[in-house]
């Protein structure tokens, strides 16, 4: 029997678009079809905000810099590209986290998850919490359960069950450093559903992650390391993927600006749809796979289908400042992987990593490199600012919190505009219909990508390929 060929057109060339692609060709190629690949991207490289830069002995990530690795699809990847020997931990000596209060660094007490309590001794011991606060954190004990399943914020859930103070002074700046975000507008369903179903199970935050088994996806990685990256930096994978897809087009510089549906070219056995490109050009495609951020998408999509659950996703601006020194320039060995700063501490930073502590790999070892973070929901000024002036700011947090004075050997500063989607209340549900009515109106046409479900890199990577499986699978039947 003959294989059937099918154009399949990716528009956006992030991890979720080279993911996509690689999964295309794999699963269709198993179901007898032999796929015509396009992968269309509109700035001049590929693998989105991933980035990696290599500059005088240091390893420096200007985008993500790691994954969980309890999330299991960048590590199944990477096997599958033979580029798992690459993967390194994080070094076992700095598995201390500190939270900044009142321009002191306290440890984070050992087995909090989200700010619930793991562990109770630690907790109590913690001095970024008062008297008054923990006691009102144990009323979690005693608080009568909130049965229904219908969504409700994050912020929510944790000021309900453990207090304001639990909320601003560990919560909060846990979860800024994931998604920059208002701990009361993040969904809690689209982002850690599972303390949700611990409140209704067992009555109690606490109790239920102090007691029995913890549910899925609350502990913090494998025994050997929580987090991991690749040797050489992220972009090893981005490379290996582009070196894999030799025999997929891969466009760059070239923007989407409008699907066009055809169903009548369907029954004349031609391609159903085409994209139009930015100069003018058609490209036919029988199956179109979006994967650029929901404001794009929603573009795309709006003459076709209802697309209010893209335009409720806010993206916020960050932008990361590193910074490298010399050793001796440095007074502190550090200890741990870094420092998170609560909101209301009114700093110019919202976190710090310890990058040549944490990733030995990193750093000479007579250098130290920090890693700053900068913009979260409701404080985006500061991305805008000029190079020095920016810097300034963050030099400025630098000399007040740790004590450093002297002038970094050099900064590299990146900006990623509307690059951190906020999962707004009802988020997974408005999702689920979207994909719905996509599927009975545009078969075919399917969106994924950060906006959608997870944004984490290995969330990109899953749902590419359980979309191309998918997608596959009813190619078949």
């Amino acid at each position: 029997m003959s294989e059937v060929t099918r154009r399949v057109i990716i528009v956006g060339g992030g991890l979720s678009g080279l993911s996509a692609a690689f999964y295309v060709r794999k699963y269709y190629k198993l179901a007898g079809i032999k796929p015509e690949i396009i992968l269309l991207e509109k700035d001049q490289t590929l693998g989105g905000k991933i980035e990696t830069l290599h500059r005088e002995g240091f390893v420096i990530e200007k985008g993500p810099d790691s994954f969980l690795a309890r999330k299991t699809a960048m590590v199944d990847l990477a096997k599958e590209l033979e580029l798992d020997h690459e993967l390194v931990t994080t070094n076992p000596n700095a598995k201390k986290t500190y939270i900044l209060q009142r321009n002191k660094l306290h440890p984070m007490p050992a087995g909090l998850v989200l700010g619930i309590p793991t562990e109770i001794r630690p907790f109590l011991q913690s001095g970024l919490i008062s008297f008054g606060g923990k006691v009102r954190a144990m009323m979690d004990y005693i608080i009568p359960p909130r049965r229904s399943e219908e969504d409700e914020s994050l912020g929510q859930l944790i000021e309900r069950r453990l207090g304001t103070e639990v909320l601003e002074n560990m919560t909060e700046p846990l979860l800024a450093g994931i998604y920059a975000g208002d701990m009361n507008k993040i969904s809690l369903q689209a982002t850690f559903p599972q303390f949700g179903e611990v409140e209704r199970k067992y009555g109690s935050l606490i109790r239920g992650m102090t007691t029995g088994r913890k549910p899925a996806e609350t502990h913090t990685g494998t025994k050997k390391s929580a987090f991991l990256t690749f040797r050489q930096g992220l972009q090893s994978l981005v490379h290996a993927l582009m070196n894999e897809l030799q025999d997929v087009e891969q466009r760059t510089g070239v923007t989407v600006t409008s699907i066009i549906d055809d169903i009548a070219n369907k029954d004349k056995g031609k391609p159903r749809y085409e994209v139009e490109l930015d100069n003018g050009e058609r490209i036919a495609a029988d199956d179109i796979y979006i994967t650029v951020p929901n404001f794009a998408a929603a573009d795309l999509l709006r003459p076709h289908v209802d697309v209010s659950a893209l335009d409720a996703v806010n993206y916020v601006s960050v932008a990361n400042v590193v910074m490298a020194f010399s050793k001796k320039d440095t007074a502190t060995e550090y200890d741990g992987s870094g420092f998170l700063v609560p909101r209301k501490e009114g700093r110019n930073i919202t976190a710090c990593t310890w990058t040549s502590t944490k990733w030995l790999h990193s750093s000479p070892e007579d250098k130290v490199l920090l890693r700053f973070y900068v913009g979260r929901s409701g404080d985006e000024q500061n991305v805008e600012l000029p190079d020095d002036a920016l810097e300034e700011l963050v030099r400025k947090d630098v000399r007040e919190i740790m004590g450093i004075t002297a002038n970094p050997l050099f900064t590299e500063i990146t900006r990623l505009k509307h690059s951190m989607p906020q999962y707004p209340v009802g988020h997974p549900g408005n999702i689920a219909r979207l994909r719905d009515e996509l599927g009975a109106v545009m078969p075919g046409v399917y969106a994924f990508g950060a906006g959608y479900d997870g944004i984490g890199m290995p969330d990109c990577i899953k749902h590419a390929k359980l979309t191309a499986e998918a997608a596959a699978k009813t190619l078949q039947m």
